[in-house]
């Protein structure tokens, strides 16, 4: 009996004894074979965080902060453990797995402080017998819904704001990349939160959502993934009145302004690219180059991608690691095959690496692409895979006209040295989240979310609480 589900308070097996193995996408290996839930499991967890809200959201704003610190030490504590569990299960680099666990373990101190200043208000009155306020009140349980890309850090963003405001949680990570969450689960668990306050059940995510959304007793969803399965869900709790905030994915613009060095901007570009092999929700993904120094950008771009070397992420030695499903490597090809096929060139990659030590992984070599045309399904698509394809443009108003040619807005980059240059482009791209020089602007004092498609809502900062609030209006008269 394999107990890796966490309802009220207690290590407990799946009700149906189902089970998973967690493959390493490196090897192909099975890492563990951890519980697998269902819809029982669900509603038990559901049942819990319902018994344990009144208590749980009457505590103090100090005595959830206190616990929820915690979580950050013992996270910061066992740092090294767990990103080796991360890099097994997801494949991405020790380094990058390592500052996956800082920036989960800081969404927790972060929200264990700023909910100390979450407070109401006290409005001015017209009338001198009157007195107006406000008070914020937990919306009540939460189901907090994470994808594989980044177990830790984007559970995180849902779990910590949700429990500093006083909610219950269920979390639901993505099947194939429950290890690292579920060890977390074992620090929180250590710490002696009351029962029912924070569960966690991997299972079936289909029987799950639908539970999730179904029951009244759950107020409210968060959930980051797909499009499609995010709209799924926005229709269905629409039905039921449900709150929900939804983080969609991006397909996000990469713009090299003219006064910018070509080989700076290469490398740049490369870095913002293939971190995670593309797997990032605001990864750059299309670079807009001025034709006048294009050639020279994308050779250095392909002589920098061609040097990142291939590997299993526990390899000191390694740099980018494998793609995290077979699946991922079939649709990296497919938009590599487009791509030729409508006139693009690839400069380097645009196959996978051969021999013994890649074998039984989802390896796939840094690409680099060029004359690319709109009409290419990467131009189209979320591409979650290491390729970056390169466009030219003659003028800035057709680089941001075309940046902003997608149905997505999560994210965006500018390359600038002159301030008009940047200000106009913070000003008219269509995205949440715009880093100037800047290729990596996420943190957990900022806020977090997209614009158009990309989502409703935003996580981190003073924001990311609201999500999890009512705010009730009292008016007193004296």
């Amino acid at each position: 009996m394999i107990e890796s589900l966490y309802i009220d308070g207690n290590w407990t097996a799946p009700d149906a004894r189902a089970t998973l193995k967690v493959l390493n996408p490196a090897t192909g290996e099975t890492v563990r074979e951890i519980g697998y839930g269902a819809e029982k499991d669900a509603v038990k967890a559901v049942e819990a965080a319902h018994r344990a809200f009144p208590a749980w959201s009457a505590k103090t704003v100090y005595e959830r902060a206190s616990l929820i610190h915690r979580i950050s030490i013992m996270i910061r504590e066992n740092a090294e453990s767990l990103a080796r569990i991360l890099t097994q299960e997801i494949g991405k680099p020790l380094s990058e797995a390592r500052g996956e666990i800082f920036a989960g373990a800081d969404q927790f101190e972060w929200y264990a402080e700023e909910v100390k200043r979450s407070a109401g208000d006290v409005i001015p009155n017209r009338l001198t017998d009157k007195r107006h306020m406000t008070i914020r009140h937990p919306v009540g349980p939460v189901a907090a819904i994470s994808p594989w890309n980044f177990p830790i850090l984007l559970a995180a963003r849902k779990i910590a704001p949700a429990l500093a405001a006083g909610c219950t949680v269920i979390s639901r990570p993505a099947s194939q990349a429950s290890l690292t969450l579920l060890e977390v689960f074992k620090l929180i668990d250590s710490i002696g939160f009351p029962p029912g306050v924070a569960n966690f059940v991997a299972g079936n995510p289909n029987q799950c959502s639908d539970v999730f959304v179904n029951d009244p007793r759950i107020k409210k969803i968060s959930f980051t993934g797909s499009l499609d399965v995010g709209g799924e869900l926005y229709v269905e709790c629409a039905k039921r009145m449900k709150k929900i905030s939804l983080e969609l994915g991006g397909h996000s613009p990469f713009i090299v302004m003219p006064d910018i060095d070509p080989d700076e901007a290469a490398e740049k570009a490369v870095f913002a690219k293939f971190r995670n092999m593309g797997q990032v929700c605001i990864s750059a993904s299309r670079f807009f180059v001025p034709n006048s120094i294009k050639k020279q950008f994308e050779e250095k771009a392909a002589e920098l991608a061609s040097k990142l070397r291939v590997g299993n992420g526990l390899d000191p030695d390694t740099d980018v690691g494998p793609l995290f499903t077979r699946s991922r490597v079939k649709e990296t090809l497919r938009f590599v095959e487009d791509i030729k096929s409508k006139g693009g060139r690839i400069l380097c990659g645009g196959r996978q690496p051969e021999g013994e030590k890649y074998a039984g992984g989802n390896f796939f070599m840094p690409t680099v692409a060029t004359d690319m045309s709109c009409d290419m399904l990467i131009m189209k698509e979320e591409p979650f895979c290491p390729i970056l394809p390169i466009i030219g443009y003659n003028s800035i108003d057709e680089a941001l006209t075309m940046a902003n040619d997608t149905q997505y807005g999560l994210a965006a980059y500018v390359l600038t040295r002159r301030l008009d240059w940047a200000v106009t482009a913070a000003e008219r791209i269509e995205a949440g989240i715009i880093g100037i020089n800047d290729c990596s602007p996420a943190a957990a004092q900022c806020p977090f979310g997209g614009m158009k498609s990309s989502g409703i809502g935003r996580e981190g900062w003073s924001i990311g609480l609201e999500g999890y609030y009512e705010t009730k209006y009292v008016s007193i008269c004296i």
